[in-house]
């Protein structure tokens, strides 16, 4: 697929970019290849391809999920200027 000179004028303008016009030519013809590369990848067949989280076939080591500190919420609600039923209440900011 390519671009032309209007395509590039229009998609600037969608973006709110500023484009020199001297300039033009050479976006058309960049972005004409990054379509051209997709449509490429597109017609690959990837369909026995497994998805994968990370390239790398590695465990994250975890550490072990226990208590580290006590819960502490009603000292600390002692000390804030208001709470209802162990729920903070803070001024309403919108209107």
């Amino acid at each position: 697929m390519s671009l032309s000179r209007e395509d590039v004028v229009r998609i600037a303008h969608l973006a709110r970019l500023q484009i020199d016009e001297d300039k033009i030519p050479d976006y058309a013809r960049n972005l004409s290849n990054i379509l051209q590369l997709v449509e490429q990848m597109s017609a690959v067949d990837t369909s026995r391809v497994v998805p994968m989280a990370h390239p790398l076939d590695t465990v994250q080591r975890l550490r072990e999920d226990v208590i580290s500190e006590t819960n502490q919420r009603d000292h600390f609600q002692k000390h804030a200027p208001s709470v209802e039923n162990g729920l903070y209440l803070v001024p309403k900011v919108i209107e």
